[in-house]
């Protein structure tokens, strides 16, 4: 089981071997997140995009433009309004 020494600045090097299965690498900040039952869980604060890749299915169809984006949001945003 992996162990760690925190410092007198209270820093902790997280081992190879955690960093690797939590896919963490230098400038990912992680959340500490206190269970019921006392416990902490550490865990990537955020993905890099790279995870989110295919995560919606493959587009089919020409690429939109930013103004078709942009009229889109706006049409969403009105309906939510209604």
């Amino acid at each position: 089981m992996p162990s760690a020494t925190m410092t007198s600045k209270g820093q902790i090097t997280v081992p190879i071997a955690v960093r690797d299965d939590l896919g963490l690498e230098a400038g990912v900040r992680v959340r500490f997140i206190k269970r019921a039952d006392g416990a902490y869980e550490l865990r990537p604060a955020s993905s890099p995009s790279d995870s989110l890749k295919g995560f919606f299915g493959a587009w089919v169809g020409p690429a939109l433009t930013v103004d078709q984006m942009n009229d889109g949001i706006a049409e969403a945003a009105a309906e939510a309004n209604r």
